[in-house]
C-alpha cells in the first residue's frame, strides 16, 4: 500500500494536531510559549514522536487504523502493537537517510528537519520504541533495578534529546537529567497504578510489593487500604530523592532553558504533592497537581536550584 493512500491531506492535519493537542495533559510543559521558536518546534516535534510510540504501546491511537495506514501497513494491523512497532522503526530510519524514500507518517515528516538541523542520533528514538515492545512482553518488574532499566529506555531517552536540541549535552547534565527523567517515569507509574492494571500492567517493583505485603489483588481494589498506601509512599519517596539528585541540573544553565527544566523538575514534584495531598490513595485515579500548585513548585525549584557554570 503506498503511504497515506486514499488519505485527504487535511485527515493527515487534524491527526498530527490531535496527537500534539495530548500535551495538555503532561505533568510538565512540553513546548511553553516562552522558549525560542526553534526550540518551540524541535520540541513540539520531538513530542509528537514520542507520544505516537507510546500511544501505539498503549493501544491509544485514534479508531480507523489511520495510523497502520500512513506507516505503509493495511488499516487492520493498527491492533498488532508490535507490527505498528516494527513499521514506526522502519519509518524512523526513514527520518535517518533510510533508502526507501522519505518518512511516511506525518509526525515523521515533521522530525526530520528538527533531526538534520540539531544533528540527532537515532540511539534515543530507538529507545522509546525498545521500551513500548518491552510493554508488549513485560507486564511485571520484580526489582526496582528492573524497573529503572526500563525507565532508561522510556524516559531518559526524552531529556537527553532536550539538551541535544538546546545544545547544552555534557556528561554531568546527562547523569543529572536521567535522574530527573526516571523521577518523573516513577511519579506517572506511582499516579497510574490503577490505569496500568487495567492494561494487566503494574509497574510497582514485585519486591517492593512482597515487602509491604501488598498483592494484586489489593491494587484492584476501588480505594487503597494501609499497605497500598505505604507502598505508594514509599515509592514517591524514591521518585523525589530522584528529583532532588536532578535538580543541579536546573542550576547549570540559564535563561529560558532553566525556566523549562525547572518546569520539568516543578512538575513532577507538584505531581508529587498531589498524591500526598490525597493520601496516597491512587486507586480511585490519578491525582493530579492544580495550575497554581505546579507554579509554587516551579518558583521555588528556581528559587532553590544551586547555580553553577
Amino acid at each position: 500500500m503506498t503511504p497515506g493512500h486514499g488519505i485527504h491531506p487535511s485527515s493527515d492535519t487534524v491527526h498530527v494536531r490531535a496527537t500534539l493537542d495530548k500535551a495538555a495533559s503532561e505533568n510538565f510543559p512540553v513546548a511553553p510559549a516562552f522558549l525560542p521558536r526553534a526550540w518551540r518546534d524541535g520540541l513540539t516535534a520531538v513530542y509528537g514522536y514520542a507520544r505516537l510510540v507510546d500511544d501505539i504501546g498503549d493501544g491509544d491511537l485514534a479508531p480507523g487504523g489511520l495510523d497502520a495506514v500512513l506507516l505503509g501497513l493495511e488499516p487492520a494491523a493498527v491492533d498488532d502493537r508490535l507490527a505498528m512497532l516494527d513499521a514506526l522503526e522502519a519509518d524512523l530510519l526513514r527520518v535517518f537517510g533510510g533508502t526507501d524514500g522519505p518518512p511516511r507518517h506525518p509526525l515523521l515528516l515533521n522530525l526530520q528537519p528538527v533531526v538534520r538541523a540539531h544533528g540527532l542520533t537515532p540511539e534515543p528514538f530507538l529507545g522509546l520504541i525498545e521500551a513500548n515492545r518491552r510493554d508488549q512482553l513485560v507486564a511485571r518488574y520484580d526489582t526496582y533495578a528492573d524497573l529503572v532499566g526500563y525507565c532508561e529506555l522510556s524516559a531518559n531517552p526524552v531529556g537527553r534529546l532536550v539538551l541535544s536540541l538546546t545544545g547544552t549535552s555534557t556528561p554531568e547534565r546527562i547523569r543529572r537529567s536521567d535522574a530527573v527523567c526516571t523521577a518523573l517515569q516513577i511519579v506517572e507509574h506511582v499516579q497510574d497504578v490503577a490505569e496500568d492494571l487495567g492494561r494487566d500492567r503494574i509497574y510497582l517493583p514485585a519486591e517492593d510489593m512482597r515487602r509491604f505485603h501488598v498483592t494484586e489483588n489489593d491494587l484492584a481494589a476501588p480505594s487503597a487500604g494501609a499497605a497500598v498506601r505505604s507502598l505508594i509512599a514509599y515509592e514517591a519517596e524514591r521518585a523525589r530523592e530522584l528529583l532532588n539528585e536532578g535538580t543541579p541540573l536546573v542550576g547549570s544553565v540559564h535563561g529560558r532553558l532553566r525556566l523549562l527544566l525547572a518546569g520539568f523538575v516543578g512538575g513532577g514534584r507538584a505531581a508529587l504533592r498531589a498524591v500526598t495531598a490525597a493520601g496516597f490513595d491512587v486507586l480511585p485515579g490519578p491525582p493530579k497537581p492544580t495550575k497554581s500548585g505546579l507554579l509554587r513548585e516551579v518558583a521555588a525549584v528556581l528559587r532553590t536550584a544551586p547555580r553553577k557554570g
